[in-house]
């Protein structure tokens, strides 16, 4: 669809506020195409009208999203609930999409987030610390990754 790609084309050109007014009109002309809701959302996302963003990400993603656009709009909308303050959904969005996509690291890293949010900082703490074991490339860290990813659950205790 041209008026899409038309769309998204002054998006990346920085012509945000254009962009978000034609994918606005699209979204309401082509109600039941995912893709359309999915770049609408992200169209508001960067304008930082979160609040706005959030009825396309859901509608994107109830209607099927492809599964490059999937992950993203999951991301969107989990990471957009927790700057409007609603943690238990963007724990359950995260979470959700840690299972779709167990390979998305980036997931993890806002679920994080949201515990710490939530004042689960040994959880959120727990998260990061594994992840970065697992994931790092740093000789300086991999040097230590055994240690790190032992001590990731067991912060609070106090060795003798």
């Amino acid at each position: 669809m041209n008026e899409l790609f038309e769309a998204i084309s002054l998006r990346e050109a920085g012509k945000l506020a254009e962009a978000n007014e034609r994918l606005i009109e699209l979204a309401s002309v082509y109600p039941d195409d995912a893709e359309v809701q999915y770049q609408c959302a992200w169209s508001f996302d960067v304008l930082g009208q979160e609040a706005a963003a959030v009825p396309y990400y859901e509608r994107g993603i109830d209607l099927g999203l492809p599964k490059e656009h999937e992950e993203g709009a999951y991301l969107g909308l989990g990471s957009t609930y927790r700057t409007l303050g609603n943690y238990k959904k963007a724990e359950q969005t995260l979470k959700e999409a840690m299972n779709l996509f167990p390979k998305n690291n980036v997931f993890p890293v806002f679920y994080a987030m949201v515990k710490y949010n939530q004042k689960e900082h040994g959880e959120a703490m727990k998260i990061l610390l594994q992840l970065l074991a697992e994931t790092t490339s740093d000789n300086d860290i991999l040097e230590y990754q055994r240690a790190i990813a032992f001590y990731a659950d067991k912060l609070d205790i106090v060795w003798n």
